[in-house]
């Protein structure tokens, strides 16, 4: 078994999985919440957190669809685990990466994926310790790009979900005062 990095950040979904598979380079906070979180430059493992709004998916797909990443289906994506490990480099306000969209930003490089682990997330960088069973999706989860929302309806093309203007990028009520983007 590879040896992990013992802190881990908590991503929600799809974000955790473009940091590991689909080419982002910065996951955006605010500068509070990399004071608050302990967030200095580091080897880390990317948890991807338990839980993914419908609105919040279609917004990421579009987003992730424009740095061309097609992005899994979310009954795809793991949740409430562990998915891979990558290295901070540096910590900043200002870049010229269009993944640049918060206060400020980790710099991620390195991204290696793993099989997922199940580990309850937490808030900033975080000791990590395996726990229970990955979290299952949502039930809307699978039928999202199903006709009619039937999750027997086989998937009639393989093609990804095309925007012709991308959804509206979703407000996250839960924090008012949250600057931070992915």
């Amino acid at each position: 078994m590879v040896e992990l990095p013992d802190l881990a950040l908590s991503v929600r979904q799809p974000w955790a999985w473009a940091i590991i598979h689909g080419g982002k380079i910065i996951e955006n906070r605010s500068l509070g919440s990399i004071k608050a979180g302990n967030m200095d430059c580091r080897s880390i493992c990317i948890h991807a957190a338990s839980a993914m709004k419908r609105d919040e998916y279609e917004w990421a797909v579009s987003r992730l669809e424009r740095h061309g990443a097609a992005c899994p289906r979310p009954d795809i994506l793991a949740y409430g685990g562990i998915i891979g490990t990558v290295e901070v480099v540096d910590v900043v306000t200002e870049s010229e990466s269009e993944w640049i969209g918060g206060q400020a930003g980790l710099v991620l490089e390195n991204p290696r994926a793993i099989e997922p682990i199940p580990v309850k997330g937490a808030l900033g960088y975080f000791r990590w310790e395996r726990a229970g069973t990955l979290v299952p999706p949502a039930p809307w989860m699978k039928t999202w790009d199903r006709p009619n929302g039937d999750a027997d309806t086989l998937d009639l093309f393989n093609a990804a979900p095309q925007f012709a203007k991308g959804p509206e990028k979703p407000f996250n009520t839960s924090k008012k005062n949250s600057l931070s983007t992915p």
